[in-house]
């Protein structure tokens, strides 16, 4: 006679009841951290050929964008700029002009819904005529890590001034967050939290962000300072050197071809941990789900608890307004 199995877990399994109630995680609307784009003008809302249902706005329209998304439970907006190609010169200066497209946005933001959280970004290739995220030697093209600090310290200052709750240094040249964090405590802005960019992949990821904000290096590329897609252990070493100095929470991005890493950073912090789902990840789910090929709403929300499995407290994302509507219907 054939032994029967002992041990049966299907038994966890037989209800959506029990299912629901042995489940490991969770996808709430509070985890989500929503990229929105910014461009000039007024009354302008023009979709990404590249990020299907993803727009840039007008200050005017992303302010109405906001109120949308606060009523569907979102909390937390990360905006990103498209800045005129006159404004922008080597050292990026309109980055800390208070009157430039991006502070007078994010003032203004915070002036309407003051109970959001609002993350900025702080990296010069907004700004910078060389579309670099440090500064580039004009002769021989190198990312100039000490001088790029100056200029991203201006930066960050002049988001903090602007209102921003949380600043998220992006651009992964060394010891950047030590330099912040000293000019931000220095100039009584110690209550605003700093969200490093711990592992930032050099990511073919990236390019619908890159197509949405005109921003990709007018030269080379920028693999000698965004991190080898290869190496795992190396994220471990920028995040001992993140909590040294002082940053509050981690990120990783990518984060869905990177959902080891991580996992990993998780197990090796207590801070809090979030995960970039970028661009590519987005438009990738969308092209296949617009061809028939996966349905789409099932495999966005499957990618979320991915990433929230993996360790993620909080994911910035493109699906969040979408997933948001999914998790209100419940």
């Amino acid at each position: 006679m054939a032994i029967l199995p002992t041990h049966r877990p299907r038994r966890n399994r037989k209800s959506e009841v029990i299912r629901n109630m042995v489940q490991e995680t969770n996808l709430s609307v509070h985890d989500f951290i929503y990229p929105v784009f910014l461009i000039e003008g007024q009354n302008q809302q023009l979709e990404i050929h590249s990020m299907p249902g993803i727009h840039r706005f007008s200050a005017d329209r992303l302010i109405d964008e906001i109120g949308r998304c606060v009523e569907l439970g979102i909390k937390s907006f990360a905006p990103f700029p498209s800045i005129n190609d006159g404004l922008k010169d080597r050292l990026a200066k309109e980055s800390a002009n208070p009157e430039g497209l991006y502070l007078k946005t994010v003032a203004d933001i915070k002036r309407q819904f003051p109970d959001i959280v609002i993350m900025t970004d702080v990296a010069m290739d907004p700004y910078s005529s060389d579309g670099h995220d440090g500064v580039v030697d004009a002769e021989s093209g190198e990312i100039l890590n000490d001088a790029s600090l100056e200029v991203l310290g201006q930066m960050a200052l002049a988001q903090a001034r602007a209102g921003a709750d949380i600043i998220g240094p992006s651009d992964m040249m060394d010891g950047r967050v030590a330099w912040i964090r000293e000019v931000l405590d220095s100039n009584a802005f110690s209550h605003v939290s700093i969200m490093s960019y711990t592992a930032k992949y050099a990511s073919a990821f990236y390019g619908p962000f890159r197509d949405a904000l005109d921003s990709a290096p007018k030269k080379g590329d920028k693999k000698s300072y965004q991190m080898n897609p290869a190496n795992r252990r190396e994220a471990l070493r920028e995040l001992a050197l993140d909590e040294q100095e002082g940053a509050d929470m981690v990120m990783i991005k990518p984060a869905l071809s990177y959902l080891d890493v991580i996992r990993e950073v998780r197990d090796n912090t207590h801070l809090p941990v979030t995960a970039y789902n970028v661009s590519g990840e987005y438009a990738m789910v969308k092209a296949a789900a617009q061809n028939g090929w996966l349905d789409g709403e099932k495999t966005m929300m499957e990618v979320l608890m991915s990433i929230k499995r993996a360790g993620a407290d909080a994911i910035l994302t493109y699906f969040a307004k979408e997933a948001a509507e999914v998790l209100r219907r419940g």
